[in-house]
């Protein structure tokens, strides 16, 4: 896990420039009492160790908690983040993003095309769409809106999280960041 950035007044934090909305990955309703939003790669090591902290936190808060995952590759530390990040949104046109998105950080050790399609199939997804969704560029423009309305927000690395609307500096542990997301701004 990288360090936390250093701890600032809740006020100083940068906010989360594109608000929770329909077109992003939900888990728990969008008007919840709290919200955590992910940028993430599949690729990233520390997104990989967050992924069971936020699921515990999701069971704890219940729909007292609205979670986003958005897509954030960092295609120079890890060469198959983008596809593996397109992998997830093909996936999201047929209605199985969730499932894939748990799927990719479980293979997070190999994540080249050969197991991508291995995963689409298993899941199973329409391998057709599948091919013909990833050509049409859907899932890219969808990758880069994620990564704009992080740049604009502040994001450098992955994972980073916003907590209630602003970027989360503190542990990223189960127990501090339940007591962020019910104490923070």
């Amino acid at each position: 896990m990288p360090d936390p950035k250093p701890s600032s007044p809740a006020s100083l934090l940068p906010s989360l420039i594109l608000p929770l909305e329909a077109r992003d990955h939900l888990r728990g309703p969008p008007g919840a009492r709290y919200s955590l939003v992910e940028y993430g790669d599949y690729e990233c090591e520390h997104c990989a160790h967050l992924a069971p902290i936020v699921e515990e936190v999701i069971r704890e808060l219940g729909d007292d908690l609205c979670f986003a995952f958005r897509n954030y590759p960092v295609p120079d530390e890890h060469p198959h983040a983008v596809r593996a990040a397109e992998t997830a949104e093909a996936a999201d046109l047929q209605g199985k993003f969730w499932m894939m998105h748990d799927r990719l950080f479980r293979q997070q050790n190999d994540l080249s095309d050969g197991p991508l399609r291995r995963l689409a199939r298993e899941l199973p997804l329409d391998m057709t769409v599948y091919d013909r969704d990833l050509a049409s560029g859907a899932p890219a423009r969808r990758i880069a809106e994620d990564q704009e309305s992080g740049r604009e927000a502040g994001v450098e690395e992955t994972p980073t999280l916003f907590v209630n609307g602003r970027m989360h500096v503190g542990s990223y542990e189960f127990l501090p960041l339940l007591a962020a997301l019910r104490g923070g701004p």
